[in-house]
């Protein structure tokens, strides 16, 4: 019987600080493939370092897009796209090999577990996260969105669901929080504005206090402590500069 391969998909930019952890858990792939925006840290020495076949792509076209590309530069019978600050469990590994050896969907979700500031988040919002990740090649493609950008199944497809973790490390410190803050809300009026949505700072404002209240209350992130009114302070941060930004980049469009 043929053996099935497996790639990686990868997009990074600065992204050392989990970067050899991350592909140390999926060393067991067929290929690897890192598309990088640009790095100025060890990025790239290290995904060489662990036997990756690294693309510099210098203009940035939106996570979609990026990822996209990511994907056409794999030939292997499946694709596991994941990001530089996710680590597969072992347990997981096991179910994704025992996936691609005996097939029973063309698309696979995993169970996605984040972070943030340092603590396991089962919460807010934020898990249970199933997300498609493992798929056969020429199943699914990334939409093209600037951010939050999704996997959209070619064929139609149900998707199945893997056993085990895909630990998320995306906030390690408070800079990646405002790093992360400024550039999704920066890329969301972007991605609205080219859409032809408007923005105003009455939106900001009732847009903001909703995300803060779906996030702590409806989304019970009181329940993450701390955290959970951090995130959701974030969530309402995020959105109420998304909507300023949209407003302000419809005066600019306006003049």
């Amino acid at each position: 019987m043929t053996h099935a391969s497996l790639g990686i998909a990868l997009i990074t930019h600065n992204a050392a600080a989990r970067l050899a952890q991350c592909l140390d858990s999926v060393s067991f792939a067929d290929d690897i493939v890192v598309i990088d925006g640009g790095s100025t840290d060890a990025t790239v020495d290290i995904a060489k370092a662990h036997g990756a076949r690294v693309l510099i792509e210098r203009e940035w076209p939106g996570f979609g897009p990026q990822k996209n590309r990511a994907l056409d530069a794999l030939a292997t019978d499946w694709v596991l796209s994941i990001d530089a600050d996710e680590v597969v469990t072992p347990e997981l590994a096991t179910a994704i090999q025992a996936a691609i050896a005996n097939p029973r969907a063309d698309v696979y979700a995993v169970d996605r577990l984040s972070s943030f500031c340092g603590q396991w988040i089962r919460h807010s919002g934020w898990y249970p996260d199933w997300i498609p990740r493992l798929f056969k090649r020429g199943s699914a493609r990334f939409s093209n969105d600037l951010v939050h950008e999704r996997l959209v199944v070619q064929t139609g497809a149900p998707v199945a669901r893997l056993e085990g973790k895909l630990l998320h490390y995306s906030y390690e410190d408070f800079e990646t929080v405002a790093r992360k803050l400024d550039a999704y809300s920066t890329a969301g009026a972007r991605q609205r504005h080219a859409a032809g949505k408007r923005g105003s700072l009455g939106m900001a404002v009732t847009r903001g206090l909703w995300a803060f209240f779906r996030t702590y209350v409806l989304r019970r992130g009181f329940l993450d402590g701390r955290s959970g009114f951090m995130i959701a302070v974030f969530n309402a941060e995020t959105v109420y500069y998304r909507f300023l930004k949209l407003a302000h980049l419809n005066e600019r469009g306006n003049q």
